[in-house]
């Protein structure tokens, strides 16, 4: 039997991610009665543009963790990888509202740049260097 702790672990925290950002995306459609669409509401843009982008890079994420952990070439450092993606997408959804945590926007855009690329880049070492 297979198991993945840490994707399984992972996947979870993302999909809580999901929901936080979703319930974030209905509670300004509730406030401001917009069923469907934007409604030209910046918040509400703003909010969906950050579920959205977190849709956009949340299952290569994943996808790369498993596939890792599954082939044995990953390691404890997954975890970190993991939950520290698992924050920036944190800190962008909160940026993405703007104010005072507006950076939070930038920390989580490179983080998940930084993650995906590091991610691609090991898996793509690990297949083909005679070290991995």
């Amino acid at each position: 039997m297979l198991s993945l702790p840490i994707t399984l672990t992972i996947a979870a925290g993302a999909a809580l991610v999901n929901i936080w950002l979703m319930l974030r995306c209905g509670q300004v459609r509730t406030k401001d009665k917009i069923s469907i669409g934007d409604g030209g509401n910046e918040l509400l843009i703003r909010r969906m543009r950050a579920h959205a982008n977190f849709i956009e890079s949340a299952p290569f994420v994943l996808i790369l963790i498993a596939a890792l952990e599954a082939s044995g070439k990953g390691g404890n450092w997954l975890w970190y990888v993991g939950i520290i993606f698992i924050f920036g997408r944190l800190a962008h959804g909160l940026g993405m509202d703007g104010g005072t945590f507006e950076k939070g926007r930038v920390v989580g855009t490179l983080i998940s740049m930084l993650t995906l690329l590091g991610l691609a880049g090991y898996a793509l070492f690990s297949v083909y260097s005679k070290l991995g």
